[in-house]
């Protein structure tokens, strides 16, 4: 149980759909002005003052007030602007990242901040040992908070695979080796907090969406390269679920030989050839050395060693693939490929960019290519980016 206080208290409530709207774009675009708010959202300025009031007298918006002598870049002359940010330490939030070998854990505030990072080795993924495991991560989290966790309006937790999100059961996780598990329901009766389980790209989406490369985008993906590759898509004003909670499988397209086995049970997948495990296992298979690690197996790929190179360029064209039929069929302006794996990205870059380009259709190959390398507590945070945005848009 973590010690929250009443939890009344902490519920971020936002009584009408205007409150939420005006709320979402403070959190995202702030510090902002009224005047921008009611444009951005089409309200009138008297009723974004008017919404605007209780949030002020709630302490989970503020107003930014010029020093004497100053003015804002960009102010017109006349009347000062005082423009609206959110509090960031008014409402906390838990993100956890589920592996298969270790749990991490942030402790995060309203614009997704990280405060505090908690690590646990698994010994097991064992439904009962990850729940214990995360438990224990979020409990230790709140610790480190102190007084401060009355402030906490929930957890959210991120795994790989098919996630139910409006159940919190993980219809089907092979990196974990789960088929329908309730995760949600027995953390919250733990914990005693509200608890969102998401796809842990989807979650990444979210987090870039609210809070990074994708905040001013009008579509974009997230692809993700490591134990596995992933895809998250941003289209229509809103990140992607599908139908049946399940999108941007970018790792199960069968663009792969046949011959490659993927940890789903299938032949084919993007995965299967491009993930990080199967790199280092093609690169211990060709060079006959089974206790090679994918750092030495990168080293290898620098010194030019043929096995080694031919691993990462399958990986590469593979990827590269995918990424075309991503920008051929939702044209994203912007794909922003991360991951843990992008520590040996430029392995495969040039593999990745030219296969792209020679699939790509027509303006469909305008789309710009960011890379960045992520860690596991930026998993974990877009964890808490998603019970942020649920805790926003009154889902729980």
């Amino acid at each position: 149980m973590i010690a929250t206080g009443t939890g009344e208290d902490a519920r971020l409530t936002l009584r009408t759909p205007a409150s939420v709207d005006i709320f979402t774009r403070i959190l995202t675009h702030g510090p902002i002005g009224r005047i921008d708010v009611g444009r951005q959202t089409g309200l009138s300025q008297a009723a974004v003052t008017k919404t605007v009031a209780p949030l002020l007298l709630d302490g989970i918006v503020a107003v930014d007030r010029p020093l004497a002598g100053t003015v804002p870049a960009g102010a017109a002359p006349g009347r000062p602007v005082h423009p609206l940010r959110v509090v960031p330490s008014a409402r906390l939030v838990l993100g956890v990242k589920v592996n298969p070998d270790e749990v991490i854990g942030v402790a995060t505030g309203m614009t997704a901040g990280i405060l505090h990072v908690v690590r646990r080795p698994l010994a097991s993924t064992s439904p009962a040992a990850v729940i214990g495991a995360v438990a224990s991560v979020a409990e230790e989290l709140g610790l480190l908070l102190g007084d401060r966790a009355s402030r906490l309006i929930g957890l959210g937790v991120a795994v790989s695979g098919d996630v139910d999100t409006a159940t919190g059961i993980v219809r089907d996780s092979p990196l974990l080796g789960w088929r329908g598990v309730p995760l949600a329901h027995p953390l919250a009766a733990r914990l005693g907090v509200p608890v969102r389980v998401d796809n842990d790209v989807r979650a990444l989406t979210i987090a870039e969406h609210w809070f990074g490369v994708g905040r001013d985008s009008g579509s974009f993906a997230v692809v993700t390269i490591g134990s596995g590759i992933g895809c998250g898509l941003y289209l229509n004003d809103d990140v992607v679920s599908g139908a049946h909670g399940v999108a941007g499988e970018l790792g199960h397209l069968p663009l792969a030989s046949l011959d490659a086995v993927c940890v789903c049970g299938r032949r084919g997948c993007v995965e299967a050839v491009a993930s990080s495990g199967a790199v280092l296992r093609a690169v211990r298979a060709a060079t006959d050395a089974p206790l090679l690690t994918l750092a030495e197996a990168a080293g290898l790929a620098r010194e030019g060693v043929p096995g080694a190179v031919a691993a990462f360029d399958r990986a590469g064209t593979a990827i590269g693939a995918a990424l075309a039929i991503v920008a051929n069929l939702t044209g994203p302006d912007t794909v922003l490929v991360a991951g843990e794996g992008m520590q040996e990205f430029e392995l495969y870059e040039r593999t990745i960019r030219t296969t792209f380009a020679a699939h790509a259709f027509g303006a469909a190959a305008d789309c710009v290519l960011v890379t960045r390398a992520h860690t596991f507590e930026d998993w974990a945070r877009g964890a808490a980016a998603s019970l942020i945005r649920a805790a926003v848009r009154q889902e729980f």
